[in-house]
């Protein structure tokens, strides 16, 4: 069985949108560059709220603009 994700993840569009590449990102936050990666790509399972706040923090932006849900079908 396949569990479907119903949430997702839109870091890459608030980076696009604040013109931050994902190395200076990570470099703001105090991420890894591969942690932070498989974050925008929806790999992880989960995040700290701790990570969250710095996210937002640096890209000015509120976690909703970060993260979606989306209803399974």
């Amino acid at each position: 069985m396949v569990i479907r994700m119903a949430i997702i993840v839109r870091l890459d569009r608030m980076m696009a949108d604040r013109k931050i590449s994902l190395n200076k990102l990570a470099e703001r936050v105090g991420m890894t560059n591969v942690n932070l990666s498989n974050l925008k790509t929806g790999k992880m399972k989960g995040i700290r709220f701790e990570t969250l706040n710095s996210i937002c923090k640096v890209l000015n932006c509120q976690p909703g603009d970060i993260l979606e849900y989306s209803e399974d079908e």
